[in-house]
């Protein structure tokens, strides 16, 4: 799906801001804020929707949103002051308020199930194209809740050629088939990672499948 808005383009399909053309980057919370506000405008989504959506089950300082707003106007070149595009309703919540139009894009994102994924215990983190901090800090894309953890401990990054897995120098460590991980490695479906000692499974779903269930959510 994409939604495009003044000079801006949101494409839901890749997960991309763009500007006549040219990327704009947004962390992928940041993204999924803006997306999550431009599909339900012009709505006034409470924070406590938003917060519940962007950090499920995971307490986090109301701070954390209003940062994550003011990166997206700052992407934009909005302002609180004089919004075009993101509109602040005083002590509940944000509303996209400008004007947008929404066309199909390569795919139904309502639908459609990601090409990989991380399992952990009985958790499923979709991984779209792009990079996901793994951690335990509250902002983290997959976000493990263990004390040998790191806040920010490794990344994934997501492309058309495949995934890659890279460590941030975590304090315990990132292992890939009982490998310390060094530098950045490929990964392939079925691979054990653990991250600290906690350990993750990457999967990744064959293009052909004809399976039609609908993805589970976490």
């Amino acid at each position: 799906m994409h939604i495009r808005f003044g000079p801006f383009t949101l494409d839901l399909d890749t997960r991309q801001l763009t500007r006549d053309d040219h990327e704009i980057h947004l962390a992928p919370k940041a993204f999924d804020l803006l997306a999550t506000l431009a599909e339900d405008r012009p709505r006034v989504v409470s924070k406590k929707v938003l917060m519940d959506r962007l950090w499920s089950g995971t307490f986090v300082a109301e701070a954390n949103l209003s940062n994550l707003v003011a990166e997206i106007r700052e992407a934009l070149g909005d302002r609180a002051g004089a919004p075009v595009f993101i509109r602040t309703a005083h002590r509940f919540g944000y509303a996209f308020c400008g004007d947008a139009t929404t066309s199909p894009g390569r795919r139904d994102t309502a639908t459609a199930r990601p090409a990989c994924w991380l399992e952990w215990d009985k958790q499923r983190f979709p991984l779209s194209t792009g990079e996901h901090v793994i951690g335990r800090d509250p902002d983290a894309d997959v976000r493990l809740d263990g004390s040998t953890v790191s806040r920010r401990h490794a990344r994934l990054v997501v492309t058309a050629d495949g995934t890659v897995l890279e460590d941030f120098g975590s304090k315990n460590g990132t292992f890939l088939g009982g490998e310390r991980v060094t530098s950045p490695v490929p990964l392939a479906d079925g691979d054990a990672v653990h991250i600290g000692t906690v350990l993750v499974t990457f999967r990744v779903r064959a293009l052909m499948s004809t399976d039609t269930r609908a993805w589970p959510t976490r």
